[in-house]
């Protein structure tokens, strides 16, 4: 999300509630139904390329930045998704709600390692926690990142160690929250001569307000899909 691109994600007005769309069935919202998804290399059509484009690519990618971010489910018996408060000191994306993760580094391998490496630097998860699945599709930001979301399964009993420069705090939403599209509304505004649509999935928790929007919304709203997909 560019910093360009001033106003206020929150109190902006809300298009529409997709309440009109199936929440993925709870014999679908388990680990191992999650596995075997990968397992089986369920195709799938994501909905989100990227901040300006929903349905399918519209600007070169050639030149963006590769990043990766760790889709943390939390192994629980009804599964949870581990998100970062992100430090409100940082010059990008401050005080937003992320996934771990960052841009790949020369020394990483892969997307994979990255994602890895991030996690743990940012909020302290080993890579001894964490069952890699696979990847979801990528995703284009407005600052020029693409992004590979790569799925893994958290051990419950992870220990983790926040790095206070770049995370203020993690917490956990249920997966059956998310992946209910009642709780997913659309935005739109016109910037820059382009079109940005997006999605905000409001979470209350312990009596705060957590704001899930923008790319962390657009690649929960692809896991959607892909747990739907048969």
């Amino acid at each position: 999300m560019s910093q360009a691109f001033i106003f206020d994600p929150i109190s902006h007005p809300v298009l529409g509630v997709d309440s009109h769309l199936p929440p993925v069935p709870k014999e679908r919202l388990n680990v191992g139904f999650i596995r075997r998804q990968f397992e089986q290399g369920i195709p799938f059509t994501p909905e989100v390329f990227g901040d300006y484009a929903r349905l399918g690519p519209n600007k070169e990618t050639t030149e963006a930045v590769r990043a990766s971010v760790l889709f943390a489910i939390v192994s629980r018996p009804d599964p949870t998704l581990l998100l970062t408060l992100r430090s409100p000191t940082l010059k990008k994306h401050s005080g937003q709600i992320s996934f771990a993760g960052g841009r790949l580094d020369v020394e990483d391998p892969s997307d994979t390692h990255a994602a890895l490496r991030e996690a743990h630097e940012e909020i302290g998860l080993a890579p001894t926690y964490v069952e890699v699945l696979g990847e979801l599709s990528k995703y284009l930001t407005g600052t020029g990142y693409i992004v590979t979301p790569v799925v893994g399964l958290v051990d419950p009993s992870m220990k983790l160690t926040l790095n206070p420069h770049e995370v203020t705090e993690t917490f956990e939403v249920p997966l059956e929250f998310l992946m209910n599209p009642s709780h997913h509304r659309r935005h739109a505004r016109e910037f820059q001569g382009s079109r940005r649509e997006w999605f905000s999935m409001p979470y209350r928790l312990d009596g705060q307000d957590r704001f899930i929007w923008g790319a962390t919304a657009g690649m929960i709203r692809n896991f959607y899909h892909f747990l739907m997909s048969v």
